[in-house]
């Protein structure tokens, strides 16, 4: 069975468990979009009005100058995978509160395992903190750490969101740096290959 099948049956079995109570009061899920054999997941925090119409994630302002950021690394939507914490928008964009998150948790772990990627990019400090707690985002932004999660270790890169540099112009050109990393992460990822060489 491919990556994709595996995800598609993943999404039909959550989409029936869920307990999420955003599910009362969204119009749709919002599930996982992209490529299943992508070496990049993008994590974001939850969908927002034009996601939750649509059913894709980041298809929004933020979404666009994602893409954007992705053209200037040579990459584009198809070449990675994206999805969020949680599946359904909560209403009034607030944040999703821990036992929403706790509701979608199982579904991002599988959505991770089977897609297995070589780096893991949270956009924000909200999908940061779900996984680090205790990490800060003006602190940790576009630097790589390795850290067991889901079985292995695994490669993870903090960045602000794409929605708040949108509107703090100063983080856009800090975003759009970190961004320029991304490259030269992913080839010292595969020269190196910590994930397989210091596998527990």
């Amino acid at each position: 069975m491919t990556k994709t099948e595996q995800l598609s049956q993943l999404n039909t079995k959550w989409l029936a468990e869920c307990t999420c109570e955003l599910r009362k009061t969204a119009t749709q899920d919002v599930t996982g979009f992209g490529n299943a054999d992508a070496r990049i997941v993008f994590i974001g925090e939850a969908p927002g009005a034009k996601e939750d119409k649509e059913g894709r994630p980041f298809i929004g302002s933020a979404g666009k100058f994602l893409d954007e950021m992705l053209a200037s690394i040579k990459m584009k939507r198809e070449d990675i995978y994206i999805t969020n914490i949680v599946k359904y928008r909560p209403p009034e964009n607030r944040d999703p509160s821990p036992e929403e998150i706790a509701s979608c948790s199982m579904w991002l772990e599988e959505e991770i395992k089977i897609i297995d990627p070589d780096l893991i990019i949270f956009l924000g400090r909200y999908s940061m903190n779900y996984f680090f707690p205790k990490m800060k985002i003006s602190e940790e932004h576009g630097e790589l750490s390795t850290e067991k999660l889901f079985g292995r270790l695994r490669n993870f890169l903090p960045l602000y969101h794409p929605a708040a540099a949108l509107y703090n112009g100063s983080l856009r050109e800090v975003l759009k740096a970190d961004f320029a990393r991304i490259p030269k992460i992913l080839k010292m990822i595969e020269e190196q290959n910590p994930c397989d060489t210091h596998m527990i």
